[in-house]
């Protein structure tokens, strides 16, 4: 059995529609860019930056130049990973305005270690070059998020918090903006006394920078034959951040133990420890959710990790302050669209694909995708010129195609797909293609979608450690500590088959970080409001849509 086999009761086209407000209440605005994550903050600041040098062309698109829709209560609020950055996307966004000693870093990488685990054990590898990070620096992306937020709102980028698109207006073939969701519907969509409607939001250009699993994005590449030659993957990571007694002065890498190394289990992934700032400690698990073992749940390995010796002797005596979890999209460069553009329309970030998985690489690609959507949006914004037209935003692909982001994704392009085939031929696989550039061996992998993968079960989930509230945690424990504001009343934004084997229902109950679903007698309950929107189902056999604006995680320090 495969979850593909229960197809969630979604259709894209529902997300599909044409402008219906009267054209004297939409909001008009000349760039719409849904996400305030890294890519669409980006975008927003390059636009900034260049509009302040043609006030002419910033006066056409009229009293809102820029617009940025995030339906977190914040920008970052739902903003989460490892994270280290590579400075160089910065660097040229705010060339000869801000320099890094200006950004919310917790400084640069100076010494790091990759371990190769096992039970008891931790043995020290030589670090692969793709995981070579020094002088990258440590941010918490949430605190970083906040901060582009500010740069975007001085350079005259308004952004529209609390607030979910929901749906991509298209009319006559071209994209001309997205319609927000409404606010104040009960559980059975009946309006409540503070019910407000969505509205459309107009736009000349609108960038999606979703981030990974975007709703419109995938709604998008569908509607306008954008797929790429192989279908997206994800993982799933889960993090912590802990306030520590003795500070960590090494960037910290592990693989192998608690994932087993078995073919059949088709567990990919491993564990991030950072350093940030003599006080606290960021720690993470990511695992491939092509997996088959229904019994695996990666929130507690990332427990069951905690109780190494190497790792519980860095928490010794520390308190966990911080909890969350996000998809990573793992294609890599084989799972690209094809084109990053249609008619009124780019994509940048995440949610295209733009990630480096071997190198644990993806905000430096989404500034850098957005600031180049930024210049290509601009360029097309030109006096007689119209970026409607078919090809007029094709510039962007071209760009993309000259970048660095290019360059580093085509080198490692078949590195994911190797680890298919088990820890130690896809160990043996990678080594080659990095000593050879990405050429051996030559030709492309093929990508097998997570939900494709045929499902065992196993003992597994009797080796998690019990929760002890110090250094293991529950699920619910930690939901409440990413400050989750989601209502119980508010309407069910996830789309699954409820009467499902109960392999399947195992298999979501234990993928779920954040308890969402429980296995019941021949069906799945979903509790929603426990949603933390990490977009795990999405990958594994349902679809999570735009919750309620405002609604989800309140990330600080992730």
């Amino acid at each position: 059995m495969k979850p593909s086999d229960f197809p969630p009761p979604f259709d894209p086209a529902e997300a599909i529609v044409a402008p219906s407000d009267p054209e004297d209440e939409r909001i008009e605005v000349g760039v719409a860019i849904v996400g305030a994550g890294p890519a669409g903050l980006a975008c927003a600041i390059r636009l900034g930056q260049l509009l302040e040098a043609a006030p002419a062309i910033a006066e056409r698109l009229g009293e809102v130049p820029v617009a940025v829709i995030e339906k977190g209560k914040q920008a970052g609020s739902h903003l989460l990973s490892g994270a280290v950055v590579n400075p160089r996307a910065l660097q040229r966004l705010f060339a000869g305005r801000k320099g890094l000693d200006a950004m919310p870093f917790y400084g640069p990488v100076d010494q790091e270690s990759v371990y190769l685990l096992t039970p008891k054990r931790a043995l020290r590898i030589p670090t692969p070059p793709t995981m070579k990070n020094h002088g990258n620096r440590v941010a918490s992306l949430s605190e970083l998020g906040r901060w582009l937020a500010e740069q975007a709102e001085e350079t005259g980028a308004m952004i529209l918090p609390e607030t979910a698109a929901t749906k991509l207006l298209v009319d006559h073939g071209r994209v001309r903006g997205i319609r927000t969701g409404d606010k104040g519907r009960g559980k059975d969509g009946q309006e409540l006394p503070n019910f407000e409607p969505g509205s459309d939001i107009a736009a000349r250009v609108t960038v999606l920078a979703e981030g990974t699993q975007g709703h419109l994005t995938g709604v998008a590449i569908e509607r306008f034959g954008l797929e790429g030659e192989n279908p997206q993957v994800w993982a799933l990571g889960v993090k912590e951040v802990w306030r520590v007694a003795k500070p960590l002065r090494r960037v910290i890498h592990t693989m192998g133990w608690p994932l087993r190394a078995g073919a059949k289990y088709r567990e990919f992934g491993g564990s991030f420890i950072y350093p940030m700032g003599d006080e606290m400690v960021a720690l993470g698990m990511v695992v491939g959710l092509d997996y088959t073992d229904v019994e695996l749940s990666v929130h507690d390995l990332l427990q069951e990790l905690k109780t190494h010796p190497l790792v519980r002797k860095l928490l010794a005596g520390g308190e966990r302050i911080a909890w969350g979890a996000k998809t990573i999209p793992e294609g890599g460069f084989l799972s690209l669209p094809k084109r990053l553009h249609a008619p009124g329309l780019l994509l940048a970030g995440d949610g295209p694909g733009f990630v480096n998985v071997p190198a644990l690489k993806g905000i430096h690609y989404a500034i850098e995708t957005g600031t180049l959507a930024a210049e290509a949006a601009f360029a097309a914004l030109q006096p007689g010129e119209a970026p409607g037209r078919r090809g007029a935003l094709a510039p962007y692909d071209e760009a993309v195609k000259e970048s660095f982001v290019w360059r580093d994704l085509e080198q490692v392009r078949n590195m994911r797909q190797a680890f298919g085939r088990g820890f130690w031929l896809g160990g043996a696989l990678a080594g080659a293609m990095t000593a050879s550039r990405g050429k051996f061996p030559p030709g492309n992998a093929r990508t097998e979608p997570d939900a494709e993968q045929e499902l065992i079960r196993t003992e597994r989930s009797k080796a998690y450690p019990a929760p002890d509230g110090k250094l293991t945690f529950d699920k619910l424990s930690s939901v409440f500590l990413s400050g989750n504001r989601s209502r119980d009343d508010a309407p069910n934004h996830i789309r699954i088959q409820t009467e499902v084997p109960p392999e399947l229902a195992r298999l979501w109950a234990q993928l779920c970080p954040a308890q969402v679903y429980e296995a019941a007698d021949g069906h799945v309950e979903v509790t929603a409001s426990n949603r933390v929107q990490c977009g795990a189902i999405s990958a594994k056999g349902g679809r999570l849509t735009p919750p309620e604006g405002g609604s989800g995680p309140e990330y600080k320090v992730t």
